[in-house]
């Protein structure tokens, strides 16, 4: 037989109680079992003397003696720890003391189970628990996945490992959750870009992160190692926006022990303000200018959490839309876009945000110069592309038999300027504007701009176009345009110029897939067997792409579904203007 130092025991003995070891010893040694266990129970029972009278009668209603002992338990349980919780929430040195005696005497019990609730809720309400204590608890996870987030903190400051282990799995789900929203081809109304800021951090993953970190600085510093050295091993954007929504989720619960110490916060707050007021205001903008003028040096490394920042889809998003707001808005009012403080602004900052991975991989902490050129060349090219397509727009509503019509028409429509397609290639914040004009374009339904912008933006450098953000709004806008599908020129221009050039890239595959799920009843047949030859997947593509290629073949054999339409396409209603129009726009 074992000796008694080799049984696992549950601590009762260490506080005094009679334990396992105790009965064990008693029924070995006894002459009589049955007396021995009936002595234990009344040395270890509830020494009420006026209970004992009651016993009998719960026999006869039938109610087991463990039934009424775990019933009293579970009473005597709950009052402790509401007592405990109650002496937690008052501040004092002499409060504290009580609760670290309490848990010096109570601890050796914490692996008996009905018991283990109340030392947890002891070590809930100590501020600075002993590190004897946390040993024990991350030893075992039994205990380590009983033990509160509150306590778990204490943990995971000295155990970044362990901290990392729990994080990364909703990092993952985090992930999974934009990249389900940009690939859903059922999702016409829940749209990557239609939820605002206040309500994209009220996600489960962002409200998690927030609770585990607390107001620990460390915790948090940690969250932001994770970050960036994960968007440095994956280039995936969305850990930018889930740096933005965690700092902003912490701003909004008011832990001002880390938004007091966050360098980026206030840029953060107003960027924030701004994207969800989907507007940029002077004295917005001079906050945010002032900011970045503000860094000093030795403070360069704060460009490189801006960056990412300003990396963020949704950033960007404001940033390139709000820019041809501007660009409209100065068309209208016959000015050079040199002259807007506020474009240049946006310009500078599309410029940092599109250099996050470059600066944050080099370690070169400087900001990108915008090129002179991209607003004295560029912009006015696509300025005068735009130009184009709001006269023709105006002069195709004229009678098309009106000469002066027709050759004004003829006109504004030849190819784009080649200094655009030029930038495009040389300079990413050109390549961005082009995207966000491409989106104004499908938005007004104008399907003359959308050709003659769709025959370029394959050029867009670092493939910029074939970005899942930009082509999952793309294609949510292309869905509403069924019939232009019908014309061989818009077919030619859109698959051969424009996706087929992006299809080595897994993800084009899957949004153009999610295009033909929408536009295929108004398709030629022979233009729907060389798309569906091109997009049929490989042993390189997912398990997903292949379900939905399947699908979408059953489709096609089976039905004709109507194109559904939505009501209103919100992420792009504001700020751009709705209706092109040489009258003027004021701010």
């Amino acid at each position: 037989m074992a000796s008694s130092s080799k049984l696992p025991g549950t601590g009762l003995e260490e506080v005094g109680v009679p334990g396992q070891s105790y009965l064990r010893d008693a029924l070995t040694s006894c002459t009589d079992p049955l007396k021995a266990i009936e002595e234990f129970q009344l040395e270890n029972g509830i020494l009420l003397p006026s209970l004992r009278p009651m016993l009998p009668l719960l026999d006869l209603h039938g109610v087991r003696r463990l039934d009424f002992h775990t019933s009293v338990l579970e009473e005597l349980r709950d009052k402790l720890i509401a007592h405990i919780n109650e002496l937690g929430s008052k501040d004092g040195k002499e409060h504290d003391k009580k609760l670290k005696e309490l848990l010096t005497k109570s601890f050796p019990v914490v692996r008996v189970k009905a018991l283990r609730p109340v030392i947890m809720s002891i070590l809930k309400n100590t501020p600075h628990i002993d590190d004897k204590f946390l040993r024990v608890l991350v030893r075992d996870r039994e205990l380590y996945n009983d033990t509160d987030t509150e306590v778990k903190r204490q943990i995971w400051q000295d155990n970044q490992s362990l901290f990392g282990d729990e994080v990364s799995p909703l990092l993952s789900q985090y992930i999974r959750e934009k990249e389900n929203v940009l690939f859903d081809h059922e999702n016409l109304t829940n749209l990557f870009f239609s939820p605002s800021p206040k309500v994209r951090r009220q996600g489960a993953v962002v409200q998690k992160l927030a609770h585990m970190i607390g107001n620990s600085v460390k915790l948090y510093d940690m969250v932001l190692q994770f970050l960036r050295t994960l968007f440095l091993r994956t280039r995936n954007v969305h850990y930018c926006t889930l740096r933005a929504e965690l700092l902003m989720a912490l701003h909004d619960l008011e832990i001002q022990d880390i938004i007091s110490v966050d360098p980026c916060h206030k840029f953060t707050w107003c960027l924030d303000a701004c994207i969800r007021e989907r507007n940029v205001d002077i004295k917005r903008s001079r906050e945010l200018q002032g900011f970045l003028d503000s860094i000093k040096r030795g403070q360069e490394q704060v460009l490189g959490d801006l960056s990412m920042t300003l990396c963020d889809p949704y950033a960007i998003n404001f940033l390139a839309t709000s820019a041809i707001k501007i660009l409209q808005h100065l068309i209208n009012t016959e000015a050079l876009p040199r002259d807007n403080t506020i474009l240049i602004l946006l310009l500078r900052m599309l410029a940092l945000g599109l250099s996050a991975w470059v600066m944050i991989d080099s370690q070169e902490f400087k900001e990108p110069k915008l090129d002179s050129q991209v607003v004295t060349k560029y912009l006015p090219a696509l300025m005068s592309l735009m130009v184009d397509d709001q006269v023709r727009a105006l002069h195709n509503k004229l009678p098309p038999d009106e000469r002066e019509s027709a050759i004004t028409t003829i006109e504004h429509s030849g190819p784009p300027p080649d200094a655009c397609e030029a930038y495009m290639r040389e300079s990413s914040v050109c390549g961005v504007l082009a995207m966000y004009y491409t989106l104004h374009a499908a938005k007004l339904r104008d399907r003359g701009a959308l050709l003659r912008i769709l025959s370029i933006l394959g050029s867009c450098k670092d493939g910029r176009a074939y970005e899942d953000p930009f082509l999952h709004a793309l294609v949510a806008l292309l869905v509403q345009l069924p019939d232009e599908f019908q014309g061989e020129d818009f077919s030619t221009v859109l698959f051969d110029e424009f996706f087929f050039a992006g299809l080595s890239k897994d993800n084009v595959t899957r949004h153009l897939l999610k295009l033909l799920w929408y536009i295929h009843p108004k398709l030629p047949e022979t233009r729907i067997q060389t798309l569906m030859k091109a997009l049929q997947p490989g042993t390189q593509h997912n398990e997903s792409v292949h379900k939905l290629y399947e699908t979408l073949q059953q489709k096609m054999t089976t039905q004709s579904e109507p194109v559904p339409s939505t009501s209103e396409m919100e992420y792009l209603d504001s700020p751009l203007m709705s209706v092109p129009t040489p009258a003027p726009y004021h701010m």
